[in-house]
């Protein structure tokens, strides 16, 4: 078989730590998942991104690359997981349903913050992956821009700046759903 004629863009995409997602408002992105669905695709692409030491994971609706990190890679991704996961209840707290498929705009959030305490209180947490920026509009901006540009969400429309959670986003709900605390450790985690 011979590799589908997309394998530089699929490659270019997931070496970045992007994803390609069924539900992407880019019709291209989803014409790639299309390609990596169908099963003999897959199974070749598995099989070279392999050869150069990348694999191809499948999740539910979405692919991305793994490999074999280093000590000193594996703190950073642990350290980007600990900020997608606050950025994670952030937005669960903004609307327990936020999931893939959601639709929101960050005018939906900043309404919420005026009569929320605990989302403002989440927000105020998440400066410190926002830099020097301080008003609440300029936080949930970086927010959202990091999590655009990881390929969590993406803008859908330019005009009301409306976002939508792409399929991805199950992603960061697995890894929450994949940390396990032992009865005997539960104790000893000050709250």
């Amino acid at each position: 078989m011979e590799a589908p004629k997309q394998t530089a863009t699929i490659f270019e995409i997931l070496s970045k730590g992007q994803f390609i997602c069924s539900n992407s408002a880019d019709e291209d992105i989803r014409k790639l998942y299309s390609v990596m669905d169908e099963e003999q695709n897959f199974d070749y692409l598995y099989a070279y991104f392999r050869n150069i030491n990348f694999t191809l994971e499948r999740g539910d609706e979405y692919y991305y690359f793994s490999r074999m990190e280093s000590k000193v890679d594996l703190e950073r991704k642990i350290e980007k997981a600990y900020k997608w996961i606050d950025m994670l209840d952030f937005l669960k707290t903004f609307d327990n349903s936020f999931g893939s498929g959601f639709r929101f705009t960050p005018s939906d959030i900043l309404v919420k913050l005026n009569v929320d305490a605990a989302l403002k209180s989440k927000l105020e947490g998440l400066k410190k992956y926002s830099g020097d920026r301080n008003k609440h509009s300029e936080i949930i901006d970086k927010i959202l821009d990091d999590l655009k540009k990881d390929r969590f969400i993406e803008l859908e429309n330019d005009i009301s700046h409306q976002y939508k959670a792409l399929a991805s986003f199950k992603y960061l709900e697995q890894i929450v759903l994949a940390i396990n605390i032992s009865e005997d450790v539960k104790n000893e985690i000050p709250e």
